[in-house]
């Protein structure tokens, strides 16, 4: 199974690069994280807003496989602890897809993105910023691979 981690958002920082591969780089190739950074739309003085946020929805639409399983992260979705987390992997891979997850910008996903998924995802009730994000999914996918495996990072 291959995650793909579908962001908006490009040029990072160093830190936010390396923090991401720290945790990417772990797991192994049967269940792989892969970054696929979508560029934002224009949000300059007087931009329009919705037209940027539809055509960073057409960029993710077009990474998007019609066989994957699409998790958009929704501020208003499912809270998952952990070990929910490990379970919704261990159904991911036993049904054989792929999973991509979304993270859309500012103003949040497009909504074809959000009605293509799945599954909708809170990482919190917070705001939080989206490179933290980027950091935060991937050493989650880890420590759920880890749960599945009885691997001791997950304690």
């Amino acid at each position: 199974m291959k995650v793909k981690l579908i962001a908006v958002g490009t040029k990072m920082p160093r830190w936010v690069e390396q923090g991401y591969q720290e945790y990417a780089k772990r797991l192994p190739r049967e269940f792989s994280l892969e970054l696929i950074e979508i560029p934002p739309g224009n949000r300059g003085k007087n931009a329009d807003i919705e037209r940027a946020i539809r055509k960073e929805g057409e960029l993710m639409m077009a990474k998007i496989q019609p066989s994957d399983h699409v998790v958009a992260l929704e501020v208003l979705g499912n809270p998952w602890s952990t070990e929910q987390l490990a379970e919704q992997a261990e159904r991911w891979q036993m049904s054989g897809q792929d999973v991509a997850l979304l993270v859309g910008g500012p103003e949040g996903l497009a909504h074809e993105c959000k009605q293509r998924a799945n599954q909708q995802w809170s990482l919190s009730p917070l705001t939080l910023p989206h490179p933290m994000v980027r950091i935060l999914l991937s050493e989650q996918i880890y420590r759920a691979w880890s749960v599945i495996q009885g691997h001791p990072y997950h304690r």
